[in-house]
């Protein structure tokens, strides 16, 4: 005698969540193998155990996949889902296929909506997901370059509370290249203010200046010892061995680009670095514009920076630059430059072998 069963299977079913992810919930849409629309649509608890709870109850048996943008949760969610058994992707929010409609009727139930419905469609490829310590270690290095730039901050602040009172600078202080010594932070504290407050204003300046600088020498040399440890000392050295590459500036590729082997050619690695340019072609006609926004911002702005140093430096790239720069302007001959370190770059860590540069017709070892 057969027994009818009410029990709901979707055993060997592909079950697609797009999450749009927030602090304090998450929103959640549901798509199936084969249906058009949404099946599901809901907020629930920021967690990956309550999607993972639902997911079972609703759909037993289901192979369970998801997919949300990269941002301020970085990648502990992700790391949470696989855990809970959920195949997930992380994905940059510019690469998710987005309508005009959703552009300009942007909420969380669409985010979380066209999330799934790429998901299904297989339109989404993730990004790479660094190892723990990768990020911990990226953490540190990104600390560094944030308090640099906040330490300009207070100088530019402090330079403009001088300008706006009228104070100038002394004759050996004409030059910008003094400003920021000791002598000039000495000057600065002997600066007559009319009243007490305003020379409360300017110590207090002073002061944030110097403790700023006292926890980036912290930091520098915490980086130092990191790049002593046995997961970076080998390719830290093969690096140094470039013109125009320094410790930070090697610290940052190593903690950003993680492993090498992830890029198929130095033309993906450029990609990532933001050194392509951008192209608009239509029928037959091809027009490359300027280097693409999309890059990463840590890395392109060290590499252009090691790149100034490597045009003066080495032989070869130092020839070519002279080459470039007589038919654009120098700031664009600089990023060809770049692009050429990136090629150095991808060389040396790739086979593992210290960068030969050319002296005349005779091959020199850094």
């Amino acid at each position: 005698m057969r027994v009818q069963s009410n029990k709901i299977n979707f055993e060997g079913q592909n079950i697609y969540t797009g999450i749009d992810v927030h602090k304090k919930q998450w929103t959640v849409c549901v798509y199936l193998d084969h249906m058009e629309k949404e099946h599901a649509i809901f907020s629930q608890p920021p967690t990956a155990e309550a999607l993972k709870h639902y997911l079972r109850l609703h759909y037993p048996g289901g192979v369970y996949k998801s997919a949300y943008e990269a941002g301020f949760c970085g990648f502990h969610v992700h790391q949470q889902l696989e855990a809970a058994g959920i195949s997930n992707r992380v994905v940059n929010p510019a690469d998710v296929p987005t309508t005009h409609k959703e552009k300009v009727t942007k909420d969380d139930r669409r985010d979380s909506r066209k999330l799934g419905r790429s998901l299904r469609a297989n339109e989404l490829t993730a990004i790479h997901v660094p190892q723990r310590k990768t990020q911990e270690d990226r953490s540190l290095v990104r600390m560094r370059c944030t308090i640099r730039k906040d330490i300009n901050r207070v100088k530019s602040r402090t330079k403009s509370f001088l300008f706006f009172y009228g104070i100038e600078h002394p004759a050996q202080f004409s030059s910008p290249s003094t400003h920021w010594s000791r002598r000039y932070m000495e000057w600065l504290k002997t600066v007559p203010m009319e009243e007490e407050s305003g020379r409360a204003t300017l110590d207090a300046m002073i002061s944030e200046v110097v403790e700023m600088r006292k926890v980036l020498l912290s930091v520098t040399r915490q980086i130092r010892v990191l790049s002593q440890t046995e997961a970076y000392a080998k390719d830290y050295e093969l690096l140094l061995s470039i013109k125009g590459i320094g410790p930070i500036t090697a610290m940052t590729l190593l903690t950003e680009i993680e492993d090498i082997s992830r890029f198929a050619s130095t033309d993906h690695l450029a990609s990532y670095v933001g050194l392509t340019p951008s192209c608009h072609s239509s029928g037959g006609k091809e027009n490359n514009g300027q280097i693409t926004s999309r890059n990463q911002q840590h890395l392109r702005e060290m590499i252009l920076e090691s790149a100034w140093k490597a045009a003066s430096d080495d032989p070869a790239l130092k020839a070519a630059f002279r080459e470039f720069s007589k038919r654009m302007k120098p700031n664009k001959a600089i990023i060809r430059i770049a692009r050429k370190l990136v090629n150095i770059i991808y060389s040396v860590l790739k086979t593992k072998k210290k960068y030969v540069c050319m002296v005349g017709n005779k091959k020199e070892t850094v």
